[in-house]
């Protein structure tokens, strides 16, 4: 059986929040998100999984880095084969940063 592969976009809001981690990161970020997600993103692992009790249906994290810091929350539109990344943040403790704005868990 062939595997689906999936096309990645990106929100506008994920620039900005790239801009909030440092740059030495940006190429792993890039790297993580097409080896995770291009290939059944809808596949749970231990650091990809859906979200509980999303707002929206069809949500999922993504997690990865040094101390699994970074995160990376996205939809999946089965319809057309995307993958919508919609947030980059990194979490650090039990705090979760997306851009400059702290996010309640």
């Amino acid at each position: 059986m062939k595997k689906i592969k999936y096309q990645l976009f990106y929100s506008d809001e994920v620039y900005s929040h790239l801009s909030s981690i440092d740059k030495k990161y940006w190429p792993l970020i890039k790297k993580k998100i097409e080896e995770q997600l291009i290939d059944g993103p809808d596949s749970e692992t231990k650091n990809r999984k859906p979200l509980s009790n999303p707002p929206i249906d069809d949500r999922w994290e993504l997690r990865f880095g040094p101390q699994n810091c970074f995160r990376v929350f996205y939809k999946i539109d089965y319809v057309h084969n995307e993958v919508i990344i919609l947030a980059i943040g990194t979490k650090i403790k039990e705090k979760l940063y997306i851009g400059q704005k702290e996010i309640k868990l």
